[in-house]
């Protein structure tokens, strides 16, 4: 049975970024079958056609504007496009991102800075852009899409890591600014490991073909998450418990945490062949790959037993157990 479209979202505007594909275009077909107006931003033009008739045969309406989110002044002409053509932006999720794989020395500069830009910059300028109109309304909602690494580093991404540690970090003292404005409401969301087109787009110096870790998660997953914040604004929300049980395990036993995870990037993210260098779609885009989903769930099992949830579920007990015993011989959880 098909799912009633909420009320509560149905006549809302929502500015989605990197809307072309992976988690942009899940979260804009989702908003789009509440009946939401979706404005999709991202630099392919024909992908955000596609994306749009799919948007408006799923019940919602949509309009496109091609956007490079490194580029304030095209951010800010895609907000005044959005409130030219509805009136006005409810909602506003920054979510347009690239990364690059390899050791830090092996990613060339401008590889590393355009992964910085379009990931963390893109949220900025997004933010820059829609603020002023929301702080008019005294009401609006941004939801920023970080990752389950705005939490714990990842070898071999140092640039898509500082870029998402920088999302949260910016993210929280833009809420602190914004606490006495209690109409507008400043969300994050960190998705754990998810199947997207975003490996394939990926910029790759390792010399070995990468695939997400496991267990890997569907964009709709990712979807679902935005679509809850837009209903009821949260500070943050994880996607995939895995997510949440690393940010903790590094919070309590850092050094631990970054061997363990050390060693399962080394065993669990490269496929069985190499790879020659490429720049992927980091500094212009790629015309292939165009769908939400990645196709990494259905071909085949993971390649290694060890997991994501094997690591964690394995770690978060180990670290409990060396917390120091409080008084009274009680050991204490938080």
């Amino acid at each position: 049975m098909a799912k009633r479209p909420d009320d509560r979202i149905g006549d809302k505007v929502v500015v989605i970024t990197g809307a072309s594909s992976g988690i942009g275009r899940a979260t804009a077909l989702e908003f789009a079958r509440q009946g939401a107006a979706v404005v999709l931003a991202a630099r392919r033009m024909a992908a955000l056609h596609e994306v749009a008739e799919d948007c408006v045969a799923a019940g919602g309406r949509a309009m496109v504007v091609p956007t490079d989110v490194t580029d304030r002044r095209a951010m800010q002409h895609l907000a005044d496009r959005a409130i030219e053509a509805f009136g006005g932006i409810d909602i506003w999720v920054n979510n347009a991102g690239v990364i690059a794989f390899g050791r830090f020395e092996d990613i060339p500069d401008d590889v590393f800075e355009q992964v910085v830009r379009t990931d963390f910059f893109g949220t900025v300028h997004g933010c820059r852009a829609v603020l002023p109109h929301f702080l008019d309304r005294g009401e609006g909602i941004v939801i920023n899409t970080a990752s389950m690494v705005s939490n714990i580093g990842q070898r071999y991404a140092t640039p898509y890591t500082a870029a998402k540690f920088a999302v949260r970090g910016f993210t929280e003292s833009l809420r602190q600014e914004l606490v006495d404005e209690p109409g507008i409401h400043v969300c994050m969301v960190m998705p754990a490991s998810i199947d997207t087109p975003l490996w394939q787009h990926a910029a790759n110096y390792t010399g070995r073909a990468v695939k997400p870790l496991t267990p890997i998660h569907p964009p709709e997953e990712v979807a679902a998450a935005i679509l809850a914040l837009a209903r009821n604004p949260e500070r943050e929300r994880f996607v995939g418990t895995e997510a949440r049980i690393a940010a903790v395990s590094n919070a309590m036993a850092p050094q631990l945490t970054e061997r363990a995870l050390a060693h399962t990037i080394e065993r669990d993210m490269f496929q069985n062949r190499s790879a020659p260098a490429t720049s992927g779609g980091v500094m212009t885009a790629m015309p292939e790959h165009q769908g939400a989903s990645g196709g990494w769930i259905e071909p085949e099992p993971p390649r290694r037993p060890f997991s994501w949830t094997n690591l964690t579920l394995f770690l978060l007990p180990v670290v409990l157990a060396s917390r120091p015993l409080g008084n009274g011989g009680a050991r204490h959880v938080w």
